[in-house]
């Protein structure tokens, strides 16, 4: 079934191989690598223990830029390749003439429960082609045990942050820590630094890029600040290196026991309390910071199943989709990987909040977190997202200033326009 000589960079998970794939009733796409991955094997192996139907799981790039490029891929030449795919929730409306409508299997109640928000985003032209799966806001990790070292209260601002950041890098540099950073994040310039520019922006009162109404808001002075004010920290509280960070680098920074301050998704959490962490029983979670008339400001991210149109096998398929985006799953996944769940009722149950506290204290955070512009731009979007993070990443790198770069990003986002949306 896969076509090697077409999809060369889709990798077999299962230790059958491919001879496997061939036998197996259906063949998902869920996570790449890690932890990811590996909660979306166990339930996979529930699903087929439950149904006595195989599965065969598949690890896609890690990078959503190069996974969404191979879906596009894939569906545009037909393929029964994989019948269910893990998708972001800003692709629904980008892949949604290649998808199934889950409604027609599983009927109108099949959001029924979950974040009405993402519900809404899934649905294109009255259409459910996905099924939220876990939801995503951006947050602050940031050591305990060194704020109250050094006399610090958890940072508010970003200038708070910055001066925080600076003063306990350089006395925990002067006892010895020679590796440590004040501030570790996404950097790269890829998607990821998409959702934390945004974030930049929004949080200095500069608007999302794209307003609602698909009108171009980026040529304004509090978003040339936030992107000026971000390259401050480059080779300051934040290495050089973080210009090629994605959410692991900077997650391998900190676990590491290397870093002040981190922002990165509620996954790291888990992570960051596993017996090998060097910060385990050291870490607390807050909402990102804002600065002078803006608000905290948290990207929304997160993920969904959807079913292929030309899988073979589509009521099977949106069966799995049903019992992985379940109740029952949602919840193991919340406690064994710090995922958030997309199900509301799960916000108050108690093994939950146990596990992972901070559900509870952000919850206005996750249900209030900032979208990129994907539905505005609509097919537009990728283009829309890599002139973004282009230009962030060139002020970042110190080959434009942040009135520069917004100027020019209007420029080249009303060419998009023009053509696209």
């Amino acid at each position: 079934m896969l076509k090697k000589t077409l999809f060369p960079t889709l990798i077999m998970a299962g230790a059958a191989g491919i001879s496997h794939a061939q036998a197996a009733d259906l063949t998902i796409s869920c996570g790449a690598v890690g932890a990811e991955l590996t909660l979306c094997q166990e339930g996979v192996r529930a699903w087929e223990e439950k149904t006595g139907h195989s599965v065969d799981v598949v690890s896609t790039p890690n990078s959503s830029t190069e996974r969404l490029s191979l879906y596009q891929q894939i569906l545009s030449a037909n393929s029964t390749d994989i019948d269910i795919m893990q998708i972001d929730v800003v692709w629904p409306g980008l892949l949604a003439n290649h998808l199934l409508d889950l409604r027609e299997v599983l009927g109108d109640e099949a959001g029924e429960g979950h974040f009405e928000t993402i519900i809404e985003n899934n649905t294109i032209d009255g259409r459910l082609v996905a099924m939220p799966w876990f939801t995503d806001a951006g947050v602050l990790y940031y050591r305990q045990d060194l704020l109250e070292k050094h006399g610090h209260e958890v940072p508010k601002t970003w200038e708070q942050l910055t001066e925080t950041a600076r003063e306990i890098r350089n006395a925990e540099r002067a006892e010895g820590s020679e590796r440590m950073q004040g501030f570790v994040f996404q950097g790269r310039a890829y998607e990821g630094l998409t959702v934390n520019a945004l974030e930049w922006v929004a949080s200095h009162g500069g608007g999302t890029i794209v307003d609602s109404g698909g009108e171009i808001t980026i040529d304004n002075p509090q978003a040339a600040a936030a992107l000026d004010r971000a390259a401050t920290w480059i080779g300051d509280i934040s290495p050089n290196g973080v210009l090629n960070y994605t959410e692991e680098e900077a997650r391998g920074v900190f676990q590491g026991g290397n870093a002040v301050f981190m922002r990165n998704w509620p996954y790291a959490w888990a992570l960051a309390q596993s017996e090998d962490s060097e910060v385990r029983g050291k870490v607390g979670v807050t909402q990102l910071p804002y600065s002078g008339d803006g608000q905290s400001a948290a990207g929304l991210g997160g993920w969904n199943l959807a079913v292929s149109r030309y899988s073979e096998n589509p009521e099977l398929a949106v069966d799995l989709v049903a019992f992985l985006a379940g109740e029952e799953e949602q919840k193991r996944r919340a406690i064994a990987g710090a995922y958030n769940p997309t199900l509301e009722s799960l916000y108050k149950d108690e093994e939950v909040l146990e596990a992972v506290p901070f559900f509870g204290d952000l919850y206005e955070t996750f249900v209030n977190a900032v979208a990129r512009p994907s539905a505005p731009t609509g097919d537009a979007y990728g283009r829309v997202s890599n002139a973004f993070f282009s230009a962030a990443h060139d002020v970042l790198s110190g080959n434009k200033t942040g009135e520069q770069a917004v100027s020019d990003l209007d420029r080249e986002l009303s060419r998009v326009k023009r053509r696209n949306w």
